[in-house]
């Protein structure tokens, strides 16, 4: 269970509904939003600029490819265990 409120895809309105829907289009192969997104939900206003400043940076190809940058997340995240 999330320490952090936050709210559930299917109980999505207004603002936060648009960005889920937002985010699920630009994203077809991922059913549902990520608990690290949801914990932004409270404030869709700034779920939708961390979305649109952070995917570029974190998932475009630069130094990294995105294969490299998503296995040092998952590493950081079990040694912080945390399960996103």
């Amino acid at each position: 269970m999330a320490w952090i409120r936050w709210i559930e895809d299917e109980e999505a309105e207004g603002a936060v509904r648009e960005v889920y829907e937002a985010w699920k289009a630009a994203n077809p192969e991922r059913k549902r939003m990520p608990d690290i997104l949801k914990a932004l939900s409270l404030r869709p206003e700034l779920l939708k600029h961390i979305i649109a400043l952070t995917y570029p940076v974190h998932f475009a190809d630069g130094y990294l490819d995105r294969q490299t940058k998503e296995a040092i997340a998952t590493f950081v995240s079990a040694l912080n265990r945390c399960k996103y």
